[in-house]
């Protein structure tokens, strides 16, 4: 009786145990599909800051504050290397202590990860110890992964998550880390581009308005907020008859034109010089077919001005008695001119290529006889 109890128990503890490691096994697997579920809506999160209007560095703190959030970690820093200098892009780190995470670089248990491009873990084993690299804040920092970063063989920089728990990451897949570092490297090489407009986007020396580039980023933000817009191109026809007369005369004549043209325009619809003769007017929000009747008031109030290189004598320089003396010849007949202006209209829709738009015109411009002035739509 006695051996038939024992038998049943050790049949009832192993079925038991069979039974907790399929519970398990489910756990792991619902574990594991509950991170690949939390992966991919991170990534969607990353996906819809990357497509944003936000700031470059606005889209990378952006980034980081999710990989804090999502994944728990105490610590995350972004640094990037410009090319000259490692800048702390991301951090929620005091900045304090960013002159030290700006150096990891530096730190000789870091140097043979960015060299193989591979991660690195580092921990301490009691809370009396410090991280190699840590100078003032040994409380701060127990444990760390550092992820150097690359695009196609390209060093960008680096990623380190910290801990204030010696072993923290002992048992993390690092694995899901790889996924975001990409994630985070993605983003980079997308606002690197972003970047680059930001930066050369410049005023016009002759009429103080924005250059064509503005069009590609902050001004794009603006006229994405509709979803439609009128975009009409203009160019200065007769601008080369003009310059062949006086150089100095076909540039005040853009000067003028530029001044006319915002002078009667509202300030919420942008106007910028796109390219030597060549204006770009948005009417954010705006109907192309709304803006005839106003583009022809502008054409006309336009061409009616009368520009001259007013008050232009010609000076004589004289040496008299080794004495240099200026003396003013005759005034040189005035000649003045009115510019010709051939304009093109087109629809704009949101969150297409405002450049392919921009580069139709610009062709439609430039194939249309130098003597053509009127109002075209595309």
């Amino acid at each position: 009786m006695l051996v038939l109890v024992v038998i049943i128990l050790v049949f009832t503890v192993l079925a038991l145990g069979i039974y907790n490691l399929s519970l398990y096994k489910r756990i792991q697997s619902f574990q594991n599909q509950s991170k690949r579920f939390t992966s991919l809506n991170i990534l969607q999160d990353f996906m819809n800051i990357t497509g944003s209007d936000l700031s470059v560095e606005k889209k990378i703190n952006s980034i980081n504050e999710i990989i804090i959030e999502k994944y728990q970690i105490k610590y995350s820093t972004i640094v990037v290397f410009d090319g000259t200098d490692y800048v702390v892009k991301a951090s929620n780190v005091n900045e304090n202590h960013w002159k030290t995470l700006s150096r990891l670089h530096e730190v000789d248990i870091f140097k043979d990860s960015i060299t193989t491009a591979s991660p690195k873990y580092i921990t301490v084993n009691n809370e009396r110890e410090k991280l190699p690299y840590q100078e003032r804040e040994f409380d701060r920092a127990k444990s760390a992964i550092f992820f150097p970063l690359y695009i196609d063989n390209i060093y960008l920089g680096y990623w380190i998550m910290e801990s204030g728990t010696p072993h923290d990451f002992d048992n993390i897949d690092t694995t899901i880390f790889e996924t975001v570092k990409e994630n985070i490297i993605s983003v980079l090489r997308a606002v690197d581009y972003q970047k680059i407009l930001e930066s050369i986007v410049r005023k016009d020396l002759f009429t103080g308005l924005n250059s064509a580039e503005y069009l590609y980023g902050d001004g794009k933000k603006q006229i994405d907020q509709y979803t439609t817009s009128a975009i009409c191109m203009f160019r200065v026809s007769n601008i080369e008859d003009i310059n062949r007369v006086s150089r100095e005369l076909g540039n005040k004549v853009i000067t003028e034109v530029a001044r006319n043209v915002q002078a009667n325009i509202a300030e919420t619809y942008m106007f910028v010089r796109y390219m030597g003769p060549k204006f770009v007017i948005v009417f954010s929000g705006v109907e192309a077919d709304s803006v005839s009747d106003f583009i022809n008031q502008i054409k006309e109030s336009t061409e009616n001005l009368k520009i001259s290189l007013n008050n232009n004598f010609q000076v004589e320089e004289l040496e008299i008695d080794n004495k240099k003396k200026k003396r003013k010849k005759k005034k040189r007949e005035e000649i003045e001119v009115s510019p010709s202006l051939n304009f093109v209209v087109a629809t704009y829709y949101k969150g297409t290529g405002i450049e392919e738009v921009l580069k139709k015109m610009e062709n439609h411009l430039d194939e249309a006889s130098k003597d053509e002035s009127q109002i075209s739509n595309i």
